[in-house]
């Protein structure tokens, strides 16, 4: 695998590319970097395939933007990006918050987007979204009190321990702009977007998600008109890694 440093949207961006034939960009989940697509790249490393992977801004080795983000600031980044490496007849595949974007990217037309997979995607406002919103409202209450000097001592503990609680945890490892920039994604809706998604479109989903449950999934399935979802038992959020053998067998149809 080779890494290179590029300037993209005026942030240095840490890409990693491994392979040659069919350009596959990975975009990877909140928190993630691009070795998320680690067993990706080892299911598919006898395959005429290209995977590059970036570091989204903010995470892994490249910069942290200089303001908080939107999706659509992220979505241009990646439009960017695909400029600068001369990409096109992309297969574009994204996790959770990668997933996101690539639901903005595919719903702006974007040309060079051949074909689409949605792994355990983010993008849609529902009960999660309230106990994220909620969690991180208790969170930042709970930091001002455990501040009090009588509570100091416990501070670090306790943080920990109502985190854990409110399943917060993006929140609590996130902090400045990157936490303003989280809580900016979390606010917009995807939803409406997905019956304007003309690629064909994949969609993988674990039955044990509790970070995007499986209804977001069947949702996207329904709205996406040329779309596939396809499910794994007992597998959480990170389809993408547990299933990339099988996800890999249904990405070699479009090489």
């Amino acid at each position: 695998m080779d890494k290179s440093i590029h300037t993209i949207s005026g942030i240095k961006t840490l890409v990693s590319s491994s392979g040659e034939g069919r350009t596959l960009l990975c975009l990877h989940g909140w928190g993630g970097s691009h070795e998320s697509f680690t067993e990706l790249r080892e299911a598919m490393r006898n395959d005429n395939v290209r995977i590059i992977a970036p570091d989204l801004p903010g995470f892994g080795e490249s910069d942290d933007p200089e303001f908080s983000w939107s999706v659509d600031d992220y979505a241009n980044f990646i439009e960017e990006l695909v400029k600068e490496l001369n990409l096109s007849n992309v297969l574009l595949i994204g996790h959770s918050f990668g997933g996101r974007i690539s639901i903005k990217l595919a719903s702006r037309k974007c040309e060079w987007i051949d074909h689409l997979y949605l792994c355990a995607s983010a993008g849609l406002k529902n009960r999660e979204y309230i106990k994220k919103k909620i969690g991180a409202w208790l969170a930042c209450i709970g930091n001002a009190i455990f501040s009090l000097p009588v509570l100091k001592s416990i501070k670090s503990f306790a943080r920990k321990v109502l985190y854990k609680l409110l399943r917060v945890h993006d929140y609590e490892e996130t902090s400045g702009i990157m936490r303003e920039t989280m809580m900016k994604v979390i606010e917009e809706d995807l939803e409406g977007l997905l019956d304007t998604i003309s690629q064909p479109t994949d969609i993988f989903w674990g039955t044990k998600d509790k970070i995007t449950a499986l209804r977001d999934g069947k949702i996207m399935n329904k709205k996406i008109v040329q779309s596939n979802l396809y499910t794994y038992r007992g597998t959480r959020h990170g389809v993408h890694r547990d299933r990339a053998s099988e996800i890999a067998e249904i990405i070699r149809k479009q090489l």
